[in-house]
């Protein structure tokens, strides 16, 4: 979560979402209803330079209060769980935050070793006041949830903690729950909103958990979108205009505090156990508008300072600029600068080794690229001094690097998997989206040192989950390296990271079995710090390797950053013309193949 924001963040135009905002919507919220419970659906502790900064700082203070933990001790919190990302720094450091916690913590699905004030589920008792103001106790019981990959998602995370599957633990903690008097059961389910029936295991199950008994509200996450929406696809089980899963209240409050997510329920006399909640009604407001709230300010506002004096180090000069607003073109001199600092790591690393004559690739993907986190979210670095700051905003994951050796046939695989970020383009068809709104940016791998075509006239052979959706369809063609035709047989070290090596979501199997050439602990901003730091000077190429068939009469719109409109030149081979602003605050342009 973003604790605080100051006009300082690169320049970039318009409010930031944070929790100091978001603080502002829930006093207003307080004052319109007296009885009120607060819940965070996780991922409060990675995701910013301020995080990584304090997570490299902590250990070296035996009393350390994280910022945001007092920021919400402040706010007032009743309950919160854990995210996936509140382990990328270990369990350690988790343990070591939480101890502060004025607030209950709970994942049901969580085994950990000395998890200390991390329950199982919690049970709430609170006065609560009736329309005729007299006071009752009612029992809240909350159950919080974790998704079941997180420690596949990082190896390193297995050593400490294992994650079962979501619906058994949900099962069991209801029915305990319900056994000590809980009048109403509350999900705290990080995890994103998607359609079907139940399956063991599934990540983003918030429908299939809703539907389960003895569960009356869910409040979702994971996958940072905002629920209910009007946009919002409505698949079965899912209704976007009532704001229900399963016909059970329920949220998604965005990411980084940009809304708030209200769940009314009404509750009425019980014989049987004393109250049970006869309605319920969703909503979510963003908080962008509102104004920072002085008290989350005031503990932020140093610790966030020490963080700007140290991210401003320069460490090296960038000759061009960094940018990632044509990333999904094939424009991106930042990513092209992250890979070189992993292909030079490796090379170095695999020296001696009987992996040292195989050629070295690395994939490269824009963690800054638009998409679900809006118009502001690009890398736009300009040309001159490189800093830390600078650094982190090119990879702001705390990812290991992983060396694996893959044959032709692999790449061609990883290549046609990240290609279905594209919508099919059909002919003498105006004004097609380009991008599939439900693929991430973060899944979007070029392979840097191979050049490829990508034809859109064939439909996505995968879903942004990873199956397929077209299993005869092939986008990929003509996979060079150094202008040599791949084989599928031929033989490649490929660095990525280690969620890549996970195992899961969209490059589920690719990994499984490979031959590990390196896996030395050793994370990519660390090598990134250290190529720029080595080189003095950079001046990485823009072109990502590959190109799109070309097809008369196809044209799609392409969505980037406001302020993209003055360097058009960069994509002039897709014959750009400027079509506006979305509603969202995106640039259209339309490009031609």
């Amino acid at each position: 979560m973003n604790l605080f924001h100051e006009e300082e963040d690169g320049g970039r135009q318009g409010p930031l979402p944070s929790l100091a905002r978001v603080a502002t919507a829930i006093e207003n919220q307080r004052k319109a209803c007296k009885n009120t419970l607060l819940f965070d659906n996780g991922d409060f502790l990675q995701g910013t330079p301020l995080a990584d900064f304090l997570a490299e700082s902590a250990a070296r203070k035996p009393d350390f209060l994280h910022p945001a933990i007092a920021a919400m001790n402040l706010v007032g919190y009743d309950a919160i769980t854990l995210g996936n990302h509140d382990f990328a720094f270990g369990g350690d450091f988790l343990r070591k935050v939480l101890r502060k916690a004025h607030f209950s913590v709970s994942s049901a699905n969580l085994s950990m070793e000395r998890p200390e004030r991390i329950r199982p589920s919690i049970l709430l008792n609170r006065e609560f006041s009736d329309r005729d103001g007299r006071n009752h106790l009612v029992r809240i019981g909350v159950i919080g949830l974790l998704p079941p990959q997180t420690p596949c998602w990082d190896r390193s995370l297995q050593s400490f903690m294992s994650v079962r599957d979501m619906a058994e633990a949900v099962g069991e903690e209801v029915s305990a729950l319900r056994f000590e008097g809980a009048h109403a059961v509350i999900l705290l389910a990080h995890s994103g909103i998607d359609s079907g029936d139940y399956r063991r295991g599934m990540e983003n199950g918030a429908t299939a958990l809703a539907a389960l008994q003895g569960v009356d509200a869910v409040i979702a996450g994971h996958t940072h979108l905002v629920f209910p929406a009007p946009d919002f696809p409505v698949q079965p089980g899912i209704d976007p205009t009532a704001g229900t899963l399963a016909q059970k209240p329920a949220v998604m409050a965005g990411f980084w505090g940009s809304h708030l997510g209200v769940i009314r329920l009404v509750l009425s006399p019980c014989s049987t156990r004393g109250w049970r909640v006869e309605s319920g009604h969703s909503a979510v407001q963003s908080a962008l508008s509102a104004p920072p709230h002085a008290g989350v300010a005031a503990i932020v506002r140093p610790v966030q300072a020490a963080t700007r004096r140290h991210f401003e180090r320069k460490v090296a000069r960038s000759d061009v600029a960094l940018d990632s607003r044509f990333a999904l073109l094939g424009h991106d001199a930042g990513q092209r600068l992250v890979s070189m600092s992993q292909r030079w790591h490796v090379k170095h690393a695999l020296r001696g080794t009987r992996w040292q004559n195989l050629p070295i690739l690395a994939t490269v993907t824009p963690s800054r690229a638009g998409g679900r986190s809006g118009p502001c979210h690009y890398t736009a670095i300009p040309p001159g001094p490189l800093n830390l700051q600078h650094l982190s905003e090119l990879y702001p994951y705390p990812n290991r690097l992983v060396a694996l050796k893959l044959s032709g046939r692999d790449l061609a695989q990883w290549l046609e998997r990240s290609a279905s970020a594209f919508r099919q383009i059909l002919p003498d068809r105006p004004d097609q989206l380009l991008i599939d709104p439900d693929f991430p940016s973060y899944n979007f791998d070029a392979i840097d040192g191979l050049g490829w075509e990508i034809d859109l006239a064939q439909p996505a052979r995968h879903k942004a989950n990873g199956t397929l959706a077209a299993p005869d369809a092939r986008r990929i063609s003509d996979i060079r390296h150094y202008g040599r035709k791949v084989a599928p047989d031929d033989s490649f070290i490929l660095v990525t990271n280690s969620y890549r090596q996970s195992e899961t979501g969209l490059f589920a199997g690719l990994t499984t079995g490979r031959e590990v050439a390196l896996d030395d602990g050793t994370r990519a901003r660390d090598v990134l710090r250290r190529y720029v730091t080595h080189c003095r000077r950079v001046e990485p190429p823009a072109a990502s390797g590959f190109r799109f068939r070309p097809a008369q009469g196809r044209s799609a719109i392409f969505e980037t950053a406001p302020d993209a409109g003055r360097d058009l030149s960069a994509i002039a081979g897709f014959r750009p013309e400027d079509l506006g602003l979305s509603p969202e605050g995106f640039l259209r342009l339309r490009i031609h193949f």
